[in-house]
């Protein structure tokens, strides 16, 4: 009676070693004997125990994160900074077969190549083309992680960490042309006004009267203002008319 049982579970030990279940996101490698013999889409898969080793890959998108990175730019200026890459296994046979682990050696690649990438610029080149220097490091590292299977989709530089003295010149620098722009705004306006009052005095002259109505409107307002006596002079100039008229009169 033992050895039925045991003829049972070593049935049933081979059977779940054969029976394979593969979801949607995976891939699985095969290998007979040590030798690769083919990739296994998703569903319910069996293989040859013991002859044949099926390794799962995942195809879903890896966000890696890149520790920080001293870097130190082409202008000589000590920074931190980190980033994030994002990756997948399009050939799941190479990642497995032309690299030991992908994972850690997309990471240790990334690390690398930002600190290339970025001692070759300048730290004002990387705080405003940082979209560039993405694009840059993206086609860097989609070039040379091509022969281990992967597409690296997308890098993206996340933190830039300057030290205390050149933040502190920076906020210089930004006051200082925040000062320049003010300044410069000033003198437009004063630029403006000025051919403005030149235009008024420029039909003022043109016209005698119109200095008369100016005057009257100026005594017009401080009178509305200021409940005091005011003693204005009076110009001659307006009451010639009526003195040419009473003259016509008699």
């Amino acid at each position: 009676m033992i050895y039925p049982v045991i003829i049972l579970v070593l049935l049933a030990l081979i059977l779940s070693s054969a029976i394979k279940v593969i979801y949607e996101y995976e891939r699985g490698v095969v290998f007979r004997l040590g030798r690769f013999s083919g990739v296994k889409g998703p569903g319910l898969r069996f293989i040859i125990p013991v002859v044949d080793k099926l390794m799962k890959i995942s195809l879903r998108t890896v966000a890696m994160d890149v520790p920080p990175q001293d870097v130190i730019t082409k202008d000589n200026v000590s920074i931190k900074v980190n980033a994030v890459i994002y990756f997948r296994v399009v050939h799941p046979d190479k990642s497995i077969i032309e690299v030991e682990n992908y994972l850690y050696a997309t990471s240790q690649l990334a690390q690398t190549s930002l600190r290339s990438v970025l001692g070759q610029s300048e730290l004002d080149e990387l705080l405003i083309h940082r979209e560039s220097l993405n694009r840059h490091l993206q086609e860097i590292l989609d070039r040379q992680t091509d022969p281990w299977g992967v597409k690296v989709s997308n890098v993206e530089i996340k933190h830039v960490d300057l030290p205390t003295e050149m933040q502190r010149a920076m906020a210089k620098q930004a006051e200082a042309e925040r000062e320049r722009r003010s300044k410069v705004i000033h003198a437009e306006g004063e630029y403006q006004a000025a051919q403005k009052l030149t235009d008024a005095a420029a039909i003022i002259a043109s016209q005698p009267g119109a200095l008369q109505l100016r005057y009257l409107q100026t005594l017009t307002e401080v009178a509305s203002e200021n409940n005091s006596t005011l003693i204005f002079p009076f110009p001659l100039d307006l009451v010639k008319p009526f003195l040419g008229l009473q003259e016509k009169i008699k």
